[in-house]
């Protein structure tokens, strides 16, 4: 995708404040910690096409809204994942300005889950 020079400018920023990890860490992650959280940034028709089985939802548009509700403890780890590893660290460095402490970016987001084939589903 090509994106727009102001958004990979926000997006390089946020990059350099934020951990991203690898498919292969967010698998050793969610294996050793089954309390670790995968949630999917993405817009609600790309949730809808497909998500990893195990992830939750909370869209970029109302993650600072609902994030503190849905995890009120800001140790509770997070790897945030949307199409490409973009909104994703977007996401992630918003959490962290909320305070949460321990959130990732996965790198290369849903087109990496699919290319590793972990499993999917789609629908809600």
């Amino acid at each position: 995708m090509d994106h727009a020079p102001g958004f990979l400018k926000v997006v390089n920023d946020a990059k350099t404040r934020v951990h991203e990890v690898t498919i292969d860490q967010a698998r050793e992650r969610l294996k050793q910690n089954p309390k670790v959280v995968l949630m999917d940034v993405r817009e609600d028709h790309e949730w809808q096409k497909g998500h990893a089985t195990e992830a939750v939802h909370l869209g970029k548009g109302i993650l600072e809204r609902d994030l503190e509700r849905l995890y009120p403890d800001p140790n509770t780890e997070i790897i945030m994942y949307c199409g490409g590893g973009f909104r994703s660290a977007l996401t992630c460095d918003a959490a962290q300005k909320m305070g949460y402490r321990n959130v990732h970016s996965l790198a290369g987001g849903y087109k990496v889950l699919v290319q590793s084939g972990w499993p999917m589903k789609s629908g809600a």
